[in-house]
Protein backbone atom coordinates (compact mmCIF):
# COMPACT_ATOMS: atom_id res chain seq x y z
CA UNK A 1 0.00 0.00 0.00
CA UNK A 2 1.10 3.66 -0.69
CA UNK A 3 2.00 5.41 2.53
CA UNK A 4 1.13 8.84 1.14
CA UNK A 5 -0.78 11.35 3.43
CA UNK A 6 -2.49 12.88 0.30
CA UNK A 7 -5.71 14.06 1.52
CA UNK A 8 -7.34 12.45 -1.59
CA UNK A 9 -6.31 8.93 -1.70
CA UNK A 10 -7.18 6.28 -4.15
CA UNK A 11 -10.01 4.20 -3.81
CA UNK A 12 -8.36 0.79 -4.44
CA UNK A 13 -4.89 0.11 -3.03
CA UNK A 14 -1.52 -0.30 -4.98
CA UNK A 15 -0.88 -3.61 -3.72
CA UNK A 16 2.51 -2.91 -1.50
CA UNK A 17 3.09 -3.22 2.15
CA UNK A 18 2.80 0.09 4.40
CA UNK A 19 5.17 0.41 7.08
CA UNK A 20 3.42 0.55 10.77
CA UNK A 21 4.90 2.01 13.74
CA UNK A 22 7.84 0.49 15.18
CA UNK A 23 9.33 -0.33 11.84
CA UNK A 24 6.81 -3.94 11.66
CA UNK A 25 5.37 -4.08 8.07
CA UNK A 26 1.52 -4.96 7.20
CA UNK A 27 1.27 -7.67 4.97
CA UNK A 28 0.31 -6.95 1.28
CA UNK A 29 -2.69 -6.95 -0.48
CA UNK A 30 -2.54 -9.84 -2.44
CA UNK A 31 -5.08 -12.08 -4.88
CA UNK A 32 -8.77 -10.82 -5.67
CA UNK A 33 -8.10 -8.07 -2.62
CA UNK A 34 -5.82 -6.09 -4.71
CA UNK A 35 -8.67 -5.61 -7.13
CA UNK A 36 -11.34 -5.12 -4.54
CA UNK A 37 -8.83 -2.87 -2.41
CA UNK A 38 -9.30 -2.46 1.62
CA UNK A 39 -12.04 -1.25 3.79
CA UNK A 40 -11.35 -0.45 7.41
CA UNK A 41 -15.04 -0.98 9.18
CA UNK A 42 -15.21 1.01 12.57
CA UNK A 43 -16.58 -0.24 15.79
CA UNK A 44 -16.88 0.60 19.21
CA UNK A 45 -15.89 -2.16 21.96
CA UNK A 46 -18.87 -4.08 22.74
CA UNK A 47 -20.73 -6.55 21.14
CA UNK A 48 -23.45 -4.78 19.88
CA UNK A 49 -20.95 -3.21 18.06
CA UNK A 50 -18.74 -5.54 17.04
CA UNK A 51 -21.25 -8.25 16.31
CA UNK A 52 -22.65 -6.95 13.24
CA UNK A 53 -19.11 -5.52 11.83
CA UNK A 54 -17.69 -9.19 12.20
CA UNK A 55 -20.88 -10.48 10.47
CA UNK A 56 -20.05 -7.94 7.35
CA UNK A 57 -15.91 -8.55 7.46
CA UNK A 58 -17.26 -12.56 6.92
CA UNK A 59 -19.45 -11.16 4.11
CA UNK A 60 -16.39 -9.14 2.74
CA UNK A 61 -13.99 -11.58 2.61
CA UNK A 62 -15.94 -14.58 1.13
CA UNK A 63 -15.93 -11.39 -1.73
CA UNK A 64 -11.88 -11.48 -1.75
CA UNK A 65 -12.05 -8.01 0.16
CA UNK A 66 -9.08 -7.18 2.59
CA UNK A 67 -10.44 -5.96 6.36
CA UNK A 68 -9.25 -4.14 8.70
CA UNK A 69 -10.83 -2.93 12.04
CA UNK A 70 -10.55 0.28 14.08
CA UNK A 71 -11.83 0.20 17.31
CA UNK A 72 -11.38 1.19 21.36
CA UNK A 73 -9.05 -0.46 23.89
CA UNK A 74 -11.90 -2.75 25.07
CA UNK A 75 -11.72 -4.73 22.07
CA UNK A 76 -8.29 -5.14 22.02
CA UNK A 77 -8.63 -8.80 22.76
CA UNK A 78 -11.62 -9.76 20.57
CA UNK A 79 -10.77 -12.51 17.98
CA UNK A 80 -12.13 -10.38 15.14
CA UNK A 81 -11.40 -11.33 11.34
CA UNK A 82 -8.97 -8.83 10.14
CA UNK A 83 -6.04 -7.88 8.69
CA UNK A 84 -4.99 -5.53 11.72
CA UNK A 85 -6.76 -3.85 14.23
CA UNK A 86 -5.78 -0.14 14.89
CA UNK A 87 -7.14 1.32 18.27
CA UNK A 88 -8.14 4.93 18.10
CA UNK A 89 -8.60 7.33 21.38
CA UNK A 90 -12.12 7.67 21.75
CA UNK A 91 -14.48 8.79 24.54
CA UNK A 92 -17.96 9.32 25.16
CA UNK A 93 -19.96 12.23 26.12
CA UNK A 94 -20.49 11.19 30.17
CA UNK A 95 -21.50 14.90 31.63
CA UNK A 96 -22.38 18.32 30.39
CA UNK A 97 -20.41 19.90 32.31
CA UNK A 98 -17.81 22.29 31.01
CA UNK A 99 -14.91 19.76 32.08
CA UNK A 100 -16.13 16.85 30.81
CA UNK A 101 -17.26 17.82 27.27
CA UNK A 102 -13.89 19.66 26.95
CA UNK A 103 -12.33 16.18 28.10
CA UNK A 104 -14.73 14.52 25.45
CA UNK A 105 -13.14 16.95 22.76
CA UNK A 106 -10.15 16.23 23.49
CA UNK A 107 -10.04 12.89 23.16
CA UNK A 108 -11.99 12.57 19.68
CA UNK A 109 -9.65 15.24 18.39
CA UNK A 110 -7.18 12.76 19.03
CA UNK A 111 -8.40 9.91 18.00
CA UNK A 112 -9.17 11.99 14.42
CA UNK A 113 -5.88 12.90 14.30
CA UNK A 114 -4.82 9.34 14.71
CA UNK A 115 -7.04 8.17 12.20
CA UNK A 116 -6.50 10.90 9.84
CA UNK A 117 -2.82 9.32 9.55
CA UNK A 118 -4.10 5.81 9.86
CA UNK A 119 -6.12 6.24 6.65
CA UNK A 120 -3.80 8.29 5.10
CA UNK A 121 -1.43 5.19 5.58
CA UNK A 122 -3.35 2.74 4.80
CA UNK A 123 -5.52 4.00 1.68
CA UNK A 124 -8.79 2.11 2.54
CA UNK A 125 -11.65 2.30 -0.77
CA UNK A 126 -14.03 2.75 1.81
CA UNK A 127 -14.90 3.38 5.78
CA UNK A 128 -17.76 1.72 7.40
CA UNK A 129 -18.74 2.60 10.70
CA UNK A 130 -21.27 0.74 13.13
CA UNK A 131 -22.15 3.13 15.54
CA UNK A 132 -20.63 4.43 19.15
CA UNK A 133 -18.75 7.28 20.24
CA UNK A 134 -15.87 5.45 19.34
CA UNK A 135 -16.22 5.47 15.06
CA UNK A 136 -16.46 9.10 15.33
CA UNK A 137 -13.14 9.84 14.98
CA UNK A 138 -12.16 7.62 11.68
CA UNK A 139 -15.38 8.32 10.25
CA UNK A 140 -15.08 12.12 10.77
CA UNK A 141 -11.35 11.56 8.99
CA UNK A 142 -12.44 9.40 6.46
CA UNK A 143 -15.11 12.48 5.45
CA UNK A 144 -12.80 15.37 5.58
CA UNK A 145 -10.03 13.47 3.48
CA UNK A 146 -13.07 12.60 0.82
CA UNK A 147 -12.67 8.60 1.37
CA UNK A 148 -16.71 7.00 0.71
CA UNK A 149 -18.23 6.27 3.80
CA UNK A 150 -21.19 3.88 4.75
CA UNK A 151 -22.62 4.27 8.58
CA UNK A 152 -24.73 1.04 9.58
CA UNK A 153 -27.23 1.63 12.29
CA UNK A 154 -27.97 -0.57 14.26
CA UNK A 155 -31.40 0.45 16.15
CA UNK A 156 -34.61 1.42 15.48
CA UNK A 157 -33.64 5.13 16.69
CA UNK A 158 -30.45 6.73 15.19
CA UNK A 159 -28.47 6.99 18.15
CA UNK A 160 -26.33 10.76 19.29
CA UNK A 161 -23.15 9.75 17.29
CA UNK A 162 -24.23 8.59 14.40
CA UNK A 163 -26.60 11.67 13.90
CA UNK A 164 -23.31 13.92 14.60
CA UNK A 165 -21.76 11.87 11.41
CA UNK A 166 -25.25 10.95 9.09
CA UNK A 167 -25.01 14.49 6.87
CA UNK A 168 -21.23 13.56 6.03
CA UNK A 169 -21.28 10.04 5.24
CA UNK A 170 -21.80 8.83 1.59
CA UNK A 171 -24.51 6.11 2.56
CA UNK A 172 -26.25 5.23 5.43
CA UNK A 173 -27.55 1.57 6.07
CA UNK A 174 -30.57 0.68 8.62
CA UNK A 175 -30.94 -2.76 10.92
CA UNK A 176 -34.60 -1.89 10.92
CA UNK A 177 -36.95 -1.00 7.83
CA UNK A 178 -38.56 2.00 10.13
CA UNK A 179 -35.73 4.91 11.52
CA UNK A 180 -37.04 7.34 14.06
CA UNK A 181 -34.68 10.76 14.46
CA UNK A 182 -33.94 10.80 10.92
CA UNK A 183 -33.85 14.51 9.30
CA UNK A 184 -36.49 14.79 5.73
CA UNK A 185 -32.72 15.01 3.60
CA UNK A 186 -31.01 12.11 4.89
CA UNK A 187 -33.98 9.85 3.12
CA UNK A 188 -32.30 9.60 -0.39
CA UNK A 189 -29.24 7.98 1.50
CA UNK A 190 -30.87 5.40 3.41
CA UNK A 191 -30.97 1.95 2.54
CA UNK A 192 -32.67 -1.32 4.33
CA UNK A 193 -30.30 -4.11 4.92
CA UNK A 194 -31.62 -5.53 8.44
CA UNK A 195 -28.37 -5.91 11.24
CA UNK A 196 -26.05 -8.25 10.11
CA UNK A 197 -25.45 -11.72 11.97
CA UNK A 198 -22.56 -13.88 13.37
CA UNK A 199 -22.16 -17.53 11.29
CA UNK A 200 -23.09 -19.17 14.45
CA UNK A 201 -26.25 -16.98 14.10
CA UNK A 202 -26.92 -18.00 11.33
CA UNK A 203 -26.15 -21.62 11.94
CA UNK A 204 -28.89 -21.87 15.01
CA UNK A 205 -31.07 -20.35 12.29
CA UNK A 206 -31.29 -23.58 10.44
CA UNK A 207 -32.95 -25.22 13.76
CA UNK A 208 -36.67 -25.43 13.77
CA UNK A 209 -38.48 -24.21 17.28
CA UNK A 210 -38.40 -27.23 19.53
CA UNK A 211 -41.63 -29.19 20.02
CA UNK A 212 -43.31 -28.30 22.65
CA UNK A 213 -46.77 -29.50 24.91
CA UNK A 214 -48.28 -28.94 27.75
CA UNK A 215 -46.57 -31.64 29.72
CA UNK A 216 -43.19 -31.06 27.98
CA UNK A 217 -39.96 -29.52 29.66
CA UNK A 218 -39.90 -25.85 29.04
CA UNK A 219 -36.45 -24.29 28.44
CA UNK A 220 -36.39 -20.86 29.44
CA UNK A 221 -33.22 -18.66 28.56
CA UNK A 222 -31.99 -15.68 30.03
CA UNK A 223 -29.96 -13.64 30.01
CA UNK A 224 -29.26 -9.09 30.09
CA UNK A 225 -26.34 -8.20 27.49
CA UNK A 226 -23.10 -9.01 27.69
CA UNK A 227 -22.16 -9.03 31.01
CA UNK A 228 -25.77 -10.22 32.40
CA UNK A 229 -28.52 -7.86 33.83
CA UNK A 230 -28.72 -7.10 37.98
CA UNK A 231 -32.43 -6.83 37.27
CA UNK A 232 -32.75 -10.46 35.54
CA UNK A 233 -31.29 -12.14 38.67
CA UNK A 234 -33.14 -10.56 41.25
CA UNK A 235 -36.43 -10.98 38.83
CA UNK A 236 -36.84 -14.20 37.26
CA UNK A 237 -35.82 -16.29 40.12
CA UNK A 238 -38.19 -14.66 42.32
CA UNK A 239 -41.00 -14.93 39.66
CA UNK A 240 -39.60 -19.03 38.96
CA UNK A 241 -40.77 -19.16 42.79
CA UNK A 242 -44.30 -18.10 42.32
CA UNK A 243 -45.06 -20.43 39.72
CA UNK A 244 -46.76 -23.57 41.16
CA UNK A 245 -44.86 -26.96 41.67
CA UNK A 246 -46.09 -28.86 38.56
CA UNK A 247 -44.53 -25.55 36.03
CA UNK A 248 -41.80 -25.63 38.15
CA UNK A 249 -41.13 -29.30 37.62
CA UNK A 250 -41.07 -29.06 34.10
CA UNK A 251 -39.04 -26.18 33.92
CA UNK A 252 -35.54 -25.96 32.68
CA UNK A 253 -33.79 -22.47 32.87
CA UNK A 254 -30.26 -21.27 31.39
CA UNK A 255 -29.07 -18.24 32.63
CA UNK A 256 -26.63 -15.90 32.19
CA UNK A 257 -25.50 -13.85 35.72
CA UNK A 258 -22.98 -11.43 36.33
CA UNK A 259 -20.27 -12.71 38.50
CA UNK A 260 -21.29 -11.31 41.65
CA UNK A 261 -24.57 -12.21 41.43
CA UNK A 262 -24.70 -15.85 40.21
CA UNK A 263 -23.74 -17.92 43.91
CA UNK A 264 -27.43 -16.40 44.57
CA UNK A 265 -29.05 -17.29 41.62
CA UNK A 266 -27.92 -20.52 41.88
CA UNK A 267 -29.05 -21.23 45.06
CA UNK A 268 -32.24 -20.12 44.02
CA UNK A 269 -32.55 -22.32 41.38
CA UNK A 270 -31.60 -24.72 43.95
CA UNK A 271 -33.88 -24.43 46.55
CA UNK A 272 -36.84 -24.19 44.10
CA UNK A 273 -35.80 -27.52 42.72
CA UNK A 274 -35.29 -26.23 39.30
CA UNK A 275 -32.76 -27.37 37.25
CA UNK A 276 -30.40 -24.61 35.96
CA UNK A 277 -27.37 -24.15 33.85
CA UNK A 278 -26.13 -20.85 35.29
CA UNK A 279 -22.98 -18.74 34.01
CA UNK A 280 -21.37 -14.93 33.34
CA UNK A 281 -20.91 -15.94 29.97
CA UNK A 282 -22.03 -18.20 27.50
CA UNK A 283 -19.73 -18.91 23.89
CA UNK A 284 -22.44 -20.53 22.73
CA UNK A 285 -25.39 -18.28 23.34
CA UNK A 286 -26.82 -18.23 19.56
CA UNK A 287 -26.82 -22.48 19.76
CA UNK A 288 -28.43 -21.77 23.29
CA UNK A 289 -30.94 -19.41 21.41
CA UNK A 290 -32.01 -21.65 19.31
CA UNK A 291 -32.70 -24.68 21.81
CA UNK A 292 -34.66 -22.13 24.10
CA UNK A 293 -38.92 -21.76 23.75
CA UNK A 294 -38.81 -18.96 25.10
CA UNK A 295 -35.97 -16.30 25.75
CA UNK A 296 -36.06 -13.36 28.52
CA UNK A 297 -33.94 -10.40 27.73
CA UNK A 298 -32.87 -6.78 27.57
CA UNK A 299 -33.48 -5.51 24.09
CA UNK A 300 -30.17 -4.20 22.05
CA UNK A 301 -30.31 -4.43 18.50
CA UNK A 302 -28.03 -7.13 18.26
CA UNK A 303 -30.11 -9.12 20.50
CA UNK A 304 -33.12 -8.15 18.93
CA UNK A 305 -31.57 -9.62 15.34
CA UNK A 306 -30.64 -12.64 16.78
CA UNK A 307 -33.93 -13.26 17.90
CA UNK A 308 -35.89 -12.58 14.60
CA UNK A 309 -32.85 -14.58 12.94
CA UNK A 310 -32.98 -17.56 14.79
CA UNK A 311 -37.23 -17.29 15.34
CA UNK A 312 -37.68 -17.72 19.03
CA UNK A 313 -40.10 -16.05 21.06
CA UNK A 314 -39.07 -13.21 23.86
CA UNK A 315 -40.36 -11.18 26.81
CA UNK A 316 -37.99 -8.18 26.57
CA UNK A 317 -37.29 -5.61 29.02
CA UNK A 318 -35.69 -2.39 27.50
CA UNK A 319 -32.66 -0.86 29.46
CA UNK A 320 -34.27 2.22 30.72
CA UNK A 321 -33.26 5.38 31.37
CA UNK A 322 -31.47 5.55 27.52
CA UNK A 323 -31.38 9.06 26.12
CA UNK A 324 -32.53 7.67 23.03
CA UNK A 325 -34.70 5.18 24.43
CA UNK A 326 -33.34 2.83 21.61
CA UNK A 327 -33.82 -0.67 23.00
CA UNK A 328 -37.68 0.33 23.77
CA UNK A 329 -37.93 1.23 20.44
CA UNK A 330 -36.32 -2.05 19.07
CA UNK A 331 -38.17 -4.18 21.67
CA UNK A 332 -41.36 -2.40 20.13
CA UNK A 333 -40.61 -3.05 16.66
CA UNK A 334 -40.59 -6.75 17.27
CA UNK A 335 -43.60 -7.00 19.65
CA UNK A 336 -45.37 -5.11 16.64
CA UNK A 337 -44.40 -8.30 14.53
CA UNK A 338 -45.72 -10.50 17.02
CA UNK A 339 -42.41 -12.25 18.22
CA UNK A 340 -42.09 -10.75 21.10
CA UNK A 341 -43.63 -8.75 24.57
CA UNK A 342 -42.22 -5.48 25.77
CA UNK A 343 -41.81 -4.88 29.54
CA UNK A 344 -40.99 -1.91 30.43
CA UNK A 345 -38.70 -2.05 33.67
CA UNK A 346 -41.16 -0.44 36.08
CA UNK A 347 -43.68 -3.42 35.11
CA UNK A 348 -40.81 -5.87 35.24
CA UNK A 349 -41.99 -7.66 38.85
CA UNK A 350 -42.02 -11.13 39.70
CA UNK A 351 -45.33 -10.96 39.92
CA UNK A 352 -45.51 -10.01 36.36
CA UNK A 353 -43.01 -12.05 34.86
CA UNK A 354 -43.98 -15.36 36.41
CA UNK A 355 -48.05 -14.45 34.82
CA UNK A 356 -46.70 -13.96 31.36
CA UNK A 357 -44.34 -17.07 31.40
CA UNK A 358 -47.38 -19.15 32.95
CA UNK A 359 -49.70 -18.08 30.53
CA UNK A 360 -47.53 -18.90 27.44
CA UNK A 361 -46.29 -22.21 28.92
CA UNK A 362 -50.02 -22.94 28.97
CA UNK A 363 -50.32 -22.05 25.18
CA UNK A 364 -47.70 -23.83 23.64
CA UNK A 365 -49.51 -22.65 20.11
CA UNK A 366 -49.20 -19.58 20.65
CA UNK A 367 -45.23 -19.66 21.44
CA UNK A 368 -44.86 -21.33 18.05
CA UNK A 369 -47.04 -18.71 16.15
CA UNK A 370 -44.55 -15.71 18.23
CA UNK A 371 -41.57 -18.21 16.86
CA UNK A 372 -42.88 -17.91 13.68
CA UNK A 373 -43.92 -13.90 13.57
CA UNK A 374 -40.12 -13.46 15.14
CA UNK A 375 -38.66 -15.62 12.22
CA UNK A 376 -40.77 -13.69 9.25
CA UNK A 377 -38.95 -9.85 10.71
CA UNK A 378 -35.37 -11.66 10.83
CA UNK A 379 -33.08 -10.49 7.85
CA UNK A 380 -30.82 -13.60 7.45
CA UNK A 381 -29.04 -12.39 4.82
CA UNK A 382 -28.32 -9.13 6.80
CA UNK A 383 -24.31 -9.14 5.91
CA UNK A 384 -25.02 -9.64 2.72
CA UNK A 385 -26.91 -7.22 1.90
CA UNK A 386 -24.82 -4.50 3.53
CA UNK A 387 -21.72 -5.61 1.60
CA UNK A 388 -23.37 -4.79 -1.60
CA UNK A 389 -24.24 -1.32 -0.44
CA UNK A 390 -20.30 -1.16 0.90
CA UNK A 391 -18.89 -2.71 -2.45
CA UNK A 392 -20.98 0.19 -4.30
CA UNK A 393 -20.34 2.60 -2.46
CA UNK A 394 -16.89 2.04 -2.91
CA UNK A 395 -17.47 1.84 -6.65
CA UNK A 396 -18.02 5.40 -6.76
Amino acid sequence: MSTSNDPTPDRLSSGGASRRPGGRSDPPLSGEGKKRGLILLCAGGTGGHLFPAEALAHALEKRGVVVDLATDVRAAHFKFPARDVHLIPSATVRGRDPLSLARTALALTRGTLKAWSLIGRIRPAVVVGFGGYPTVPPLLAATMRGVPTVLHEQNSVMGRANRLLAARVTAIATGFRTLKNVAPALQAKITFTGNPVRPQVVAAAAVPYPALDVAGTLHLLVFGGSQGAHVMAEIVPAAVARMSADVRARLRVTQQARAEDIDAVRAAYAKLGVAADCAPFFADLPARMAAAHLIVSRSGASTVAELAAIGRPGILVPLPHSLDQDQFHNAGALEAAGGAIRLEQRDFTPERLCSEIVALDGEPEQLARMAAAAKAAGTLDAAERLADVVMKVAGK
